[in-house]
């Protein structure tokens, strides 16, 4: 099957984004991007890197598409696709896990911050697809701006990553409220020890919809 003009396998294998409303892409193009694009073959998967976990991770999270709690920033939907690595078929039921910082730079739950906000699981759908509604992540000091993953397939964890967004992009979003007042990050991506062990590929690529943006990523994970 031949790619959509503006669709490369590149781009869908290292962070396939999708717009919606009205500067949508065509249908056509958002389901070759999408979890059927992964169940027709037009998408090869790639195993997703495993970086580390980090010392943010909170276990045992709500089950919810919206984990904002109302925290103020530039919204962001990301869809998130599960897929075999080895056989690229996307894998239905797995809860898919994710945490971030706030637009001050603050995790919930660790360091004596109380609350459960911009934390939270969705399981996949029949197309191995999980939507978070969400907040851009805020950054903090010596760290690239990214969000952090982990897949749990059966009752094991099949994969732990982080997500990244272009430095540019981030430029842009922390130029408003209520990022403008910490200014922009101290640590590109390049400068990132975490990105620089792999974090190219999980680079996401949101797009503009409405105020907000839409990212998508397809994340090839080992199930045996």
């Amino acid at each position: 099957m031949q790619l959509p003009e503006r669709l490369t396998r590149r781009r869908l294998l290292g962070a396939a984004a999708l717009g919606f409303g009205a500067a949508a892409w065509p249908a056509t193009e958002v389901a070759a991007a999408g979890p059927r694009g992964v169940a027709s073959g037009v998408i090869t998967c790639v195993l997703a890197p495993e970086l580390t976990e980090g010392p943010y991770y909170v276990p045992n999270e709500a089950i919810r598409r919206n984990i904002t709690e109302g925290k103020p920033g530039t919204p962001l939907r990301l869809h998130l696709t599960v897929a075999s690595a080895s056989s690229c078929k996307p894998l239905k039921g797995a809860a898919v896990d994710i945490w971030h910082a706030d637009a001050s730079g603050v995790y919930s739950g660790v360091a004596g911050n109380r609350g459960t906000f911009l934390r939270g699981v969705q399981k996949t759908d029949d197309g191995g697809l999980a939507v978070f509604d969400t907040i851009y992540p805020g950054w903090y000091q010596g760290r690239a701006v990214h969000i952090h993953v982990k897949v749990h397939l059966g009752g094991n964890v099949v994969h732990t990553g982080q997500l990244f967004f272009p430095d540019a992009l981030s430029d842009r979003v922390y130029a408003a409220s209520p990022y403008r007042a910490r200014g922009n990050p101290d640590t590109t991506d390049a400068a990132d020890a975490i990105y620089r062990n792999g974090g190219s590929r999980s680079l996401l690529h949101p797009v503009k919809s409405g105020s907000g943006y839409l990212a998508s990523i397809v994340m090839g994970v080992q199930t045996g």
